[in-house]
């Protein structure tokens, strides 16, 4: 046991792939005595823990048998209480999606010592892969990273006023609900051929694509097959992806032929 003080590190363990892990990602791991690790963690990041760690798994999913939050966070306060250098992993970014807010402020409450480092989260990293820049010049002055699944109906995105920005879309949690999201978007004013691009387990061997448009999107979701976890990126921005970029080359050339 670590007779020190006991604290609690909330740790972004990333998109997926090991390799993008943050060098203090690492550090703290190793360093962890309990490591509660959430569904969506790569299991090939547990090779940075120490012998005789202890590894809980608390898995927390959309659509699955979920660890309640509220076990989790007394878990870590009793843990931390008892003098353990206690390691949350998150899949992505803490503080992205990952309730990360929640968990510091019951510990903070609590009186219990936190720490956040930070991860690459998954939407960005996601975009990177297919080519996608989420900010481009010349087509969007900014991102918008919002989830397709609210904590209750009151806690829903205000569409119109997102469509209205100009800026890209970064949606989590919306493959469940892609034919909401796209009867909401196509209400609040978004243009029924805006590109759409769909990635499923990013930077992962496994991973799939999917580009489409806005008015295809539920169609085209269901026929390739794409479930979750993946991240849908909505804007013009997905132009620049290679599939578009190699397409245009393909009917540039043959133009020239």
């Amino acid at each position: 046991m670590n007779m020190q003080a006991g604290k609690v590190i909330l740790v972004g363990a990333g998109p997926g792939d090991p390799d993008l892990l943050t060098l203090k990602a690492v550090k703290a791991i190793a360093q962890a005595d309990v490591l509660l690790v959430d569904d969506l963690v790569n299991p090939a990041i547990l090779q940075h823990a120490r012998e005789g760690a202890r590894v809980v798994h608390v898995g927390k999913r959309g659509g699955c048998q979920s660890t309640s939050q509220e076990f989790i966070q007394r878990l870590m306060v009793l843990e931390a209480r008892g003098g353990q250098c206690v390691v949350r992993l998150k899949g992505g970014d803490p503080y992205l999606f990952g309730r990360g807010g929640e968990e510091r402020a019951y510990l903070r409450q609590a009186g219990v010592a936190v720490e956040v480092v930070p991860g690459i989260t998954s939407g960005m990293a996601a975009a990177a892969s297919i080519g996608i820049a989420p900010t481009h010049r010349d087509h969007s002055q900014g991102v918008i990273f919002v989830t397709g699944h609210g904590k209750n109906e009151a806690a829903q995105p205000h569409w119109p006023a997102l469509v209205a920005s100009g800026l890209t879309l970064v949606i989590y949690m919306g493959v469940a609900r892609c034919r909401q999201l796209q009867r909401q978007l196509l209400d609040a004013g978004m243009v029924a051929s805006m590109p759409v691009a769909v990635v499923q387990s990013a930077t992962l061997p496994g991973q799939s694509q999917l580009l489409t448009s806005l008015d295809r999107l539920p169609q085209a979701l269901q026929e390739s097959g794409l479930g979750s976890p993946s991240i849908i990126v909505i804007g013009e921005v997905v132009r620049c992806a290679d599939a578009f970029a190699d397409i245009a080359l393909d009917q540039m050339q043959q133009a020239l032929a």
